[in-house]
């Protein structure tokens, strides 16, 4: 074990996530252990417990630690849940869901992403890493948890109707400087409640409806 790199991995948890206020101990202890680092490019290694956004091929990038912790907080997955990633990244929030017990479907555009996460995703049971563009996709089954881990610039209804009754959608919508965080939970066949989370900025998902170019 690495003595610094477990020290750091401590500060981002205590540090960063419980800072914005993400105090549930399974979702602590699932960030404290998936190994983060292993699913940073090499050149950014040194920035795997940074407070910023580390880049990814294709213009994309991981989302920061501390947002990641709001986001497995609000969804709060639960063993046995059927979970819907979109936008699979470097991997390691597939990582997180999976290691909580979930199944995992995680949606991702480019090859070169999706290639890479399914190698490191190889010892997480539960985990898999569909090639292909959320905008065309339809599912055959509903989902208890779907996390985004792009941006919406419009909101999209498709993706809370993909919810089973009691589920919960984590998605980020708006246009920078302002974005909103939001939680959507699926009470009924046809009642749904939303609640705000946070203030935030995230590029939007490849595709969106009104995506225009992000600049970091």
């Amino acid at each position: 074990m690495n003595t610094n790199t477990e020290f750091a991995r401590t500060q981002m948890v205590n540090q960063q996530v419980r800072t914005w206020d993400v105090l549930d101990p399974a979702i602590l202890a699932v960030l404290g252990a998936v190994p983060r680092e292993q699913f940073v490019p090499p050149r950014y290694r040194a920035l795997a417990f940074a407070d910023t956004c580390i880049p990814l091929p294709g213009g994309q990038s991981m989302l920061t630690p501390k947002l990641e912790g709001r986001l497995l907080q609000a969804l709060s997955p639960a063993a046995s849940e059927r979970m819907l990633e979109v936008g699979t990244g470097s991997g390691f929030m597939t990582a997180c869901l999976a290691a909580l017990g979930g199944r995992v479907t995680s949606l991702e555009i480019l090859p070169e992403l999706a290639d890479t996460a399914r190698t490191k995703l190889a010892a997480y049971r539960g985990a898999e890493v569909q090639t292909m563009d959320v905008f065309g996709f339809a599912p055959a089954e509903r989902f208890d948890v779907i996390a985004l881990t792009g941006s919406l610039p419009i909101y999209d209804r498709r993706f809370e109707d993909w919810l089973a009754v009691g589920g919960r959608l984590f998605v980020v919508s708006g246009n920078a400087p302002r974005m909103e965080a939001r939680l959507v939970r699926r009470l009924a066949e046809t009642e749904w409640a939303t609640e705000i989370l946070l203030e935030t900025v995230v590029p939007p998902l490849m595709n969106a409806p009104g995506h225009q170019a992000f600049n970091f």
